[in-house]
């Protein structure tokens, strides 16, 4: 089969749950004997070298997709202008700084978006579409989330290809967005959803959540949860010492890493917890600045600022850090849609505490241990219930040992990436009869 994956970029700033969960799936289709190319849009993909050799050019570059939604004069520029626009070691430069952030600005652009062929971003829509007509011919093209389904109907048509759409935490950015934007936005990615051959969310929980937002048909979506390679990640030896409470996202106030930051001053507070350590991982975009400054200043009132290391994001590195780990957590404020620093954790041998939300309750259905769920997200049920594993380190290890075991039956890429093949016949089937 010959797949097409269509993948925003991150520029490689952060730890981009999309990203990796697309690549390694990738990954594994190709191994299955499957045709897979993975095609960056805005910003250059994160992990390379798992997509080395079978990853396009990147469309809708992000600076094309900002100067054609400001200026109707970018909208009729020709390629070659375009084309220095879209070079990769600009827009990883443009993505670590702060351009086209306003609220107002992100909102229209996601509208445009949507709108597909009647947006500003036409012209980039239909060099894509030329590009995987004239090239490429795919059986079926995958989009990574629904904000990319403002594509989908001039694909499916021009292409006569089946379109599936992942559904993974669109919500958080949707919901962020100001009125009447946020109405807007939902109301077109229901809309679109006539233009999706099947969806496939990454948990029941997501399923059903989505199921309402975009009023979809039960036969619809499916579920596929997202893939691990189990062999990637390896255990460390022995517990770390001294004891280390691990963050590994991006470091903003809806992943709860203010509420980490409070729960870890009541631990250091605590006579028998003063050399416990916090390691926090995961980038940022230039707009967690001010969060983060707010971060450490706190940090440095509470006179834990040295026990507390900020480490640059490396995919590459996030397995030595994983193993460094007694316990890790992500206090997320909004209910994720599967937490894949969770798995990976997990994987790596590492317990894992997060709050009753979103996937979290369907993922304690799973592990016998491993994953611990707080009472309540705040400091002070996250203090509590770290204390102890932190005290007894080779409970946590032993917990985390437990949980690698469990990875591999639910969320092995290799068995996953066959579900998502049947997903993928299945909407031929549905576009055929359509």
């Amino acid at each position: 089969m010959n797949i097409i994956q269509l993948t925003p970029g991150s520029g490689d700033t952060f730890y981009c749950e999309n990203c990796l969960r697309d690549a390694v799936m990738v990954r594994s289709w190709r191994k299955l004997g499957h045709d897979a190319l993975v095609v960056p849009l805005y910003l250059p993909v994160q992990m390379d070298d798992v997509a080395k050799g079978k990853t396009s050019e990147i469309f809708m570059g992000g600076i094309n997709v900002y100067l054609q939604q400001k200026s109707a004069l970018f909208r009729k520029t020709p390629r070659w202008i375009d084309r220095w626009f879209d070079r990769p070691g600009l827009l990883r430069w443009l993505s670590r700084r702060a351009f086209s952030t306003s609220a107002n600005d992100l909102a229209e652009t996601t509208i445009s978006m949507l709108e597909g062929q009647q947006g500003h971003q036409a012209k980039e829509l239909e060099r894509l579409v030329h590009w995987l007509s004239q090239q490429h011919r795919p059986d079926v093209v995958c989009l990574s989330n629904a904000l990319l389904s403002g594509l989908a109907g001039h694909i499916r048509r021009e292409v006569d290809v089946p379109i599936v759409c992942l559904l993974q935490d669109e919500h958080e950015f949707v919901d962020e967005l100001p009125e009447p934007a946020r109405t807007q936005v939902w109301d077109l990615l229901t809309k679109r959803a006539a233009d999706i051959d099947m969806y496939v969310a990454v948990s029941h929980y997501y399923s059903q959540f989505m199921r309402t937002r975009l009023d979809l048909q039960a036969d619809h979506i499916r579920v596929v949860p997202p893939g691990i390679s189990p062999g990637e990640f390896e255990p460390a030896a022995q517990p770390p010492q001294p004891p280390t409470i691990g963050y590994l996202s991006r470091a903003s106030r809806d992943k709860g890493l203010d509420i980490l930051v409070e729960a870890f001053i009541l631990l250091k507070r605590n006579g028998r917890l003063k050399k416990v350590r916090l390691r926090i991982a995961g980038g940022k975009t230039p707009e967690n600045d001010p969060y983060l400054e707010e971060i450490h200043t706190r940090l440095r009132e509470a006179g834990c600022l040295e026990d507390v290391e900020f480490l640059d994001y490396s995919y590459t590195q996030r397995y030595a850090f994983l193993r460094s780990l007694t316990v890790l957590t992500v206090p997320e404020r909004t209910g994720p849609a599967y937490g894949l620093y969770a798995l990976e954790a997990l994987a790596s041998g590492v317990a894992v505490v997060e709050p009753p939300v979103g996937v979290f309750s369907e993922m304690s259905d799973i592990f016998d241990e491993g994953l611990i769920l707080l009472k309540e997200n705040n400091p002070s049920c996250l203090a509590e219930a770290l204390e102890p594993l932190l005290l007894e380190p080779d409970r946590a290890y032993r917990m985390g040992s437990t949980g690698r075991k469990q990875i591999k039956d639910a969320f092995d890429v290799d068995k996953n990436a066959e579900k998502m093949i049947a997903v993928f016949l299945e909407a031929q089937k549905r576009f055929e009869n359509k």
